[in-house]
């Protein structure tokens, strides 16, 4: 029997956003940005949400995002960290405020371009390949001050200038580009995904998916422009991807979970199709929602197709259309997307299911309606960890966890013929987290110290996930 390994050429690495590990929020030219602003505390998720406007760093909370992890300063030592576990592929985002302050710029920030293309030169050094998401969760105040973030079509310009600097100055150091992180968190945290806050009495509806097609295009629009810029480079959309299950076989509960797929594939299937499809069409209609389209916007969609689909899995999701049965079992926490707990499975200390068998569905499910070649971008296990007095961290369950999923992953490639890209674990360095502004609840396979009150030393460790994985990649995921 053949043994199951990954292709050869199989990216293999980790993965990090800036607004969660570079710190340095206001040093050396860089602008204000929506991250910079989100607190950590009661209000994070109110902020995220968009139900509730700062666009100001407010006296009395505190702003994970300003000092993070200090990749800024650090990411000489964190980059050999991880070319010491063998990395092929490190996934990054770029700050836009670093790049244009103001985000639309005539002249763009050098301190900025001068970082980026270090880390870039420090990667290539070790020969890892940067698979760069050009807008991970992250809107200029300027614009948001002057448009109110990606409700007004004026954005798609500042986003293509943004995009020209960036592939004129990256263009021979970056082949992988992303154009959205987790592009349909917009329908659920508005803030987060597109700078967008609502005031009283605003039809929510109509601004999110006013502010989806604006996105939408501006990825369309992108995607060509890169092809144009830098012939040979591979440009895709990204989303949170994780299957709705039914809680049971009630055709009610199998129609809602087909419906809050849905929700999950509209921005895809635009950005891999080419065109809105028939369903979203009719659900905007019912809800009222007239687009915004304007004249050559269905020509741009179509012609701006992505190369790839990438996607972060954490967890699947379960649903039913019974009410009272969604009280009741609610998945506990302040959960982005809403579900049920499913009793087959059992959850991290956040509430998140752990389902390595769901990624396998995910992938063949997204490789079934996309055709197209796939890049997990993100997966991983947050937890709290403890360092041991000797530096070390006995983090075991993590390995369990990642282990599991890549079996599942290394089924789709090898079993069911998937092409798959390359897998970067999410937060492969201790980072802010998005959802809750914590460093406790950790996914990294490099332990750094900071606490979620700001303090600690910055030093990085080695967790004992840091070598199983340099394992895994060594041996081409021959060894799990």
């Amino acid at each position: 029997m053949a043994k199951k390994v990954f292709p050869n050429g199989f990216l293999w690495g980790g993965a990090t956003a800036a607004n969660q590990c570079e710190g340095a929020y206001n040093e050396d030219g860089r602008g204000l940005s929506s991250v910079d602003v989100v607190p950590y505390g009661e209000e994070r998720m109110r902020v995220n949400r968009g139900e509730r406007k700062m666009l100001s760093c407010e006296p009395g909370f505190q702003y994970p995002a300003h000092e993070a992890i200090d990749f800024y300063h650090h990411y000489a030592e964190d980059i050999r960290l991880f070319a010491e576990m063998g990395f092929k592929c490190y996934r990054m985002s770029i700050a836009w405020t670093r790049i244009l302050p103001n985000g639309d710029d005539d002249v763009p920030n050098e301190k900025g371009i001068q970082f980026y293309r270090s880390v870039f030169d420090e990667c290539r050094k070790y020969g890892i390949e940067p698979l760069v998401t050009i807008d991970h969760f992250d809107t200029p105040i300027a614009l948001i001050e002057r448009y109110g973030g990606w409700r007004d079509r004026r954005m798609i310009d500042a986003y293509i200038k943004y995009c020209r600097v960036i592939f004129k100055e990256f263009g021979g150091l970056v082949k992988y580009w992303i154009t959205f992180n987790e592009i349909n968190m917009l329908l659920h945290m508005s803030f987060m995904g597109a700078g967008i806050y609502f005031e009283p009495g605003e039809d929510k509806d109509e601004i999110k998916y006013t502010a989806a097609h604006h996105e939408l295009v501006a990825s369309a629009r992108a995607v060509k422009l890169a092809h144009e810029m830098m012939p040979g480079s591979k440009i895709g959309c990204m989303l949170a991807a994780g299957q709705f299950y039914p809680y049971s076989c009630d055709p009610a509960d199998i129609w809602d979970g087909l419906e809050k797929d849905r929700d999950n594939y509209f921005f895809i299937d635009v950005q891999a199709r080419g065109a809105y499809p028939v369903w979203a069409k009719k659900r905007m209609e019912r809800a009222g929602v007239t687009l915004p389209l304007a004249e050559g916007d269905a020509e741009t969609l179509r012609e701006g197709t992505v190369d790839f689909v990438a996607f972060s899995y954490y967890c699947s999701r379960c649903t039913t259309a019974d009410p009272v049965l969604f009280e009741k079992n609610a998945r506990p926490g302040n959960a982005v997307f809403k579900a049920v707990v499913n009793p087959h499975l059992k959850s991290t200390e956040w509430g998140w299911q752990i389902d390595p068998l769901g990624l396998r569905v995910t992938v063949n499910t997204l490789y079934d309606r996309y055709q197209k070649p796939l890049f997990v971008v993100e997966n991983g296990l947050g937890a709290v960890d403890k360092l041991e007095a000797d530096g070390t961290v006995h983090d075991q369950y993590r390995i369990e966890y990642m282990r599991a999923h890549l079996e599942a992953l290394r089924d789709a490639v090898c079993e069911d013929g998937i092409p798959v890209i390359g897998f970067t674990s999410w937060g492969c360095i201790d980072l802010v987290s998005a959802s809750s502004g914590e460093m406790k609840k950790r996914y990294g396979m490099i332990y750094v110290d900071k606490d979620d009150k700001g303090g600690g030393t910055l030093a990085r460790y080695r967790k004992d996930s840091f070598y199983w994985y340099q394992n895994v990649i060594r041996t081409n995921g021959e060894e799990l």
